[in-house]
């Protein structure tokens, strides 16, 4: 049975090689709807949210933003798995959760209700979880608290913040969308464009064309996704990879391919908007996530029901 059939319990989960593999780290309120349950928690306190998810801890959790792109991951490691049993270069999924373990048992459930393969679960009390990222070697964490995310950027760990929002289920390959400044590259022709305008910006890429961008937050990750697509011709690659950015094609893109070649970070399609809105080419698309740091793309991709995910 495919690994994405509900209730495969008795499949067990594939030991991952954390010094290997592409670990990405999401909180509960991220790969599952809780929004009903963070309420109760907020008005009611912990004691009558923890009583709440024991008394329906057989009750599976509704799927969050996060869940199609962890879904679409799982999908990646069986292609990968199908070429080379041996391979160890695959995703490795962490749940993260400031839940007692108590609570946790209905979270445990609900990802073994939906197949998910995820073996390792982390419920601290603790305030802040995101001490324990690099000890897990984890490349990519998505969550829906904004202290959270900040606090993992802080750490030096890739950090996005997701919105609990209602997501189509995309089909398969996993589609990765990346802004480019401030995401995949710094954010130095942002705060060129700041302080001198789009015609200062203009002038400030031309005179640096040759030079490659600094890194932005997600380039660690998007240079790992990029080595685990290489495995695969591009006509049978279970990955696609987009970047949809802001920046004009004829007068800002030169730049933005010849950092990306200097990396050796093959993208599949990229699309320069000059400025335009981004939610018709997102709709287009249809990826399991995107990312951004400006919170308008990020509504105008909700506005088209893709899951999105804020780079702050």
């Amino acid at each position: 049975p495919s690994l994405l059939s509900p209730n495969p319990s008795f499949l067990p989960v594939l030991q991952k090689d954390p010094s290997e593999a592409l670990v990405i780290a999401v909180t509960t309120r991220a790969i599952f709807n809780l929004e009903e349950e963070h309420k109760l928690y907020l008005e009611k306190g912990k004691e009558e949210y923890a009583r709440h998810q024991q008394a329906n801890q057989d009750k599976p959790l509704p799927p969050g933003t996060a869940f199609a792109f962890i879904q679409a991951a799982q999908y990646v490691n069986e292609k990968i798995l199908e070429s080379n049993l041996a391979e160890k270069d695959l995703f490795d999924i962490l749940v993260l959760s400031n839940n007692s373990p108590e609570s946790g048992v209905r979270i445990i459930n609900s990802a073994k209700h939906y197949g998910l393969e995820i073996s390792k679960f982390c419920f601290v009390s603790n305030k802040d979880s995101t001490q324990y990222l690099k000890s897990h070697g984890v490349k990519l964490f998505l969550s829906a608290d904004r202290i959270d995310v900040c606090n993992a950027l802080q750490r030096g760990v890739s950090a996005a913040l997701v919105f609990q929002q209602e997501v189509q289920a995309p089909s398969t390959p996993l589609r990765v969308v990346f802004d480019g400044d401030a995401v995949l590259f710094s954010n130095e022709t942002d705060q060129v464009f700041q302080e001198q305008g789009l015609e200062g910006a203009v002038q400030y890429e031309r005179a640096m064309e040759a030079v490659p961008m600094g890194e932005g937050p997600l380039k660690a990750f998007a240079m790992h996704l990029g080595k685990i697509r290489k495995k695969f011709s591009q006509e049978k690659s279970p990955i696609r990879t987009y970047l949809v950015t802001a920046r004009s094609g004829r007068d800002m893109g030169v730049r933005a391919i010849k950092t990306l070649q200097e990396w050796g970070l093959a993208i599949d399609e990229a699309f320069f908007m000059d400025g335009a809105p981004k939610g018709p080419i997102l709709a287009q698309i249809q990826p399991h996530i995107f990312f951004d740091d400006g919170l308008h793309n990020i509504q105008g991709a909700q506005d088209v029901g893709v899951p999105s995910a804020w780079v702050p």
